[in-house]
């Protein structure tokens, strides 16, 4: 007998040759209708894989990403197999599956979009048969004397695996599809439930443009049409609320081709900027953070000080200073260690956190840029702390207690927390490396935030806590982030005087709370739908005439507002009142100010909001008043704090 352990400790005896699909159904029928991979001993494997040792053993299902991994990496192969029915002269590449979904690359393959019904009808087909799948173990010659002949993608690729020492495997679906992957794949087609073609681009082979562009499907799959409607219902919703497609409607910001991945704030964008600016500097004062500015262009020995030089370069933009190598700033940690060498630190001058908003750059992708969430250029709420190793603790108490007031409090949206340890190629000694984690980890545990760990994902110089908030539709975005570091400070030799006269090499505490700004500004949008907060918003109110016998009411009842710091404007112009208010409300003014003759003679104001709520008379020093009070408590939206 064998002897399985499953994820929670315990364990149980089956007979050698057993499958995870074995396990599953002696675990409960649930399970194994559920069940649509295995990972064993931590490797993904096929539901029908026979385990001939004892091992650890976890059975997948669509709640694991790993299995919804497998779920989809199967709806590829489906599609690749309807197309080769439908298309004979398709040549299929690569088809994995991704954050969304899935997609297949394939050449000489000339459809639109409006051939989507038919593929899809034809996938459902493939699916009701209800095929087998198997993987076979071929060697290269088979690869390319059986899928070579007609297609020399395939043998392109299991040369380049062979050279890595892979094992080639191959997968048939049925007894006409076959395709090289190295799997694992869902037992049965029929396991999948519903499916949807969603777009279609061009892709070139291996990511060059000096080769072939190929035609790239994208695709969804789910277990159950319910499950497939209500994304379909949530994507429909993102659509309206995206975030570039709002900015463009509110004048917030454009990008342009000229400078790729770089946001122009418009007006009201910087507006909002700005705010979100003075939020942070204020709780910076209340804190005890100092703000600084360094240069955005170093030469490249500072880099090589720090470490990034060798581990962060190929995302550094890169230029020449005096006939040396330099580039802009991708961070300002190494900036911030030498202001915190400028002098000579004492003990006593600890913790010593010191703040900056200045832009940095960073040599994304082309391909990964997406309006404000992926951007090269852009400003974070940054901080470092240079602390003793005593005070982490308290130091980041304080930064999850800061966390806390900016989402629970400000913002009021739900956030998890991920903590990310060593990665494989790190600096330092692995012994302070788990001091920093378990620092973190107690840390997170004290507060009650609800975590997970991503083994391997820290950075190269220390482990840190990211911060996913979850916006109104429940999507996940990373924003605040935590970072322990004991490396910096000694590659930089930032050390203070310690209460025994010796020198002490700090640590260093890298934050940023918001983020990056612009990221977080493409994230608010969309989670408000550009129904901003009225701190927040860059037109808070707008008075609105009738005729032109008010005109002159009108705009002392501007001038009142602007006097008292609201940021207002005066819509005059000679159209329907109704037309008037109807702009005011697609521009999502909060509070939109109709002064008529019987207002102006009762020295009022008639209030409504973005979404026509009739708010009524109201004196114009009460209204402004009131403006004030939510304002300053920062409050939220009536339909945003119901959530």
């Amino acid at each position: 007998m064998i002897t399985i352990t499953f994820p929670d400790g315990a364990s149980k005896q089956f007979a050698p040759g057993s499958t995870p699909l074995d396990v599953a159904k002696s675990l409960g029928k649930r399970l194994a209708a559920d069940a649509l991979a295995a990972k064993l001993n931590d490797v993904l494997v096929d539901l029908n894989l026979p385990i001939q040792e004892s091992a650890q053993l976890k059975i997948l299902t669509f709640a694991d990403p790993e299995g919804v991994h497998v779920f989809r990496h199967s709806t590829a192969h489906v599609l690749a197999h309807a197309i080769q029915e439908l298309y004979p002269g398709a040549k299929n590449t690569i088809g994995p599956a991704v954050d969304e979904g899935f997609y297949y690359d394939f050449d000489d393959l000339p459809i639109s979009a409006d051939d989507f019904p038919k593929i899809e009808e034809k996938m459902q087909e493939i699916i009701k048969r209800d095929l087998a799948t198997k993987r076979e173990v071929w060697s290269l010659d088979d690869v390319k004397k059986k899928l070579g002949k007609k297609n020399a993608y395939k043998t392109e690729l299991a040369s380049e695996f062979s050279k890595q020492g892979s094992q080639l495997s191959v997968y048939w679906q049925g007894d006409s599809f076959v395709d090289l992957c190295e799997g694992p794949h869902l037992p049965r087609t029929g396991m999948i439930g519903a499916i949807k073609l969603i777009k279609l681009a061009g892709a070139y082979w291996h990511g060059d443009a000096k080769n072939k562009q190929l035609t790239r499907i994208y695709g969804i799959s789910f277990p159950s049409k319910k499950e497939l409607d209500a994304y379909l219902k949530l994507q429909e919703e993102a659509s309206k609320r995206d975030h570039r497609k709002i900015g463009k409607e509110l004048e917030l910001f454009m990008f342009h081709e000229w400078s790729p991945g770089s946001a122009f704030l418009l007006p009201k964008g910087q507006i909002l900027f700005s705010e979100l600016q003075n939020f942070i500097r204020a709780e910076y004062k209340k804190r005890g953070y100092q703000e600084v500015q360094t240069p955005q262009l170093f030469n490249k020995q500072l880099w090589e000080c720090s470490g990034h030089w060798s581990h962060y370069k190929e995302s550094m933009f890169l230029l020449s200073m005096d006939n040396e190598e330099a580039s802009l700033k991708p961070m300002n940690c190494p900036g911030h260690a030498l202001v915190f060498n400028a002098k000579s630190r004492s003990y006593r001058e600890l913790p010593l956190r010191i703040a900056e908003f200045t832009a940095l750059h960073r040599n994304e992708l082309k391909g990964v840029l997406g309006g404000m969430t992926r951007v090269r250029r852009f400003q974070q709420d940054d901080a470092h702390i240079f602390c003793t190793q005593d005070q982490i603790p308290d130091e980041i108490d304080g930064l999850i207690e800061f966390t806390k007031y900016v989402y629970d409090t400000v913002f009021k949206m739900s956030y998890v927390a991920k903590l990310s340890t060593r990665p494989e190629k790190f600096l330092g000694e692995p012994k302070v490396w788990d001091v920093a984690e378990a620092a973190l980890e107690q840390c997170l545990k004290k507060h009650g935030i609800a975590f997970t760990y991503d083994r391997g994902g820290g950075a190269f110089y220390g482990p840190k806590i990211d911060v996913f908030v979850k916006d109104a539709l429940g999507r996940e975005w990373q924003l605040a982030t935590m970072q322990l570091d004991f490396q910096i400070p000694q590659r930089m030799n930032a050390m203070y005087e310690g209460e025994d006269n010796k020198k002490h090499y700090c640590v260093m505490i890298h934050r940023a709370l918001l983020g990056s700004l612009e990221r977080f500004m493409g994230v608010m949008v969309e989670h408000f739908a550009g129904k901003f907060p009225l701190w927040l918003s860059p037109v808070q109110v707008k008075v609105l005439t009738i005729s032109e016998k008010t005109e002159a009411y009108a705009k002392e009842v501007f001038g009142v507002l602007q006097s008292a710091g609201i940021r207002a404007e005066l819509d005059d112009r000679p159209l329907t009142l109704g037309k008037k208010i109807r702009e005011a409300e697609l521009e999502r003014v909060n509070y939109i100010l109709v002064t008529g003759e019987k207002e102006a003679e009762a020295k009022t104001v008639n209030v409504r909001t973005r979404d026509n709520e009739i708010l009524g008379e109201k004196f114009l020093p009460e209204f402004v008043n009131q403006l004030n009070e939510e304002i300053d408590s920062k409050q939220l939206p009536k339909e945003e704090s119901k959530k």
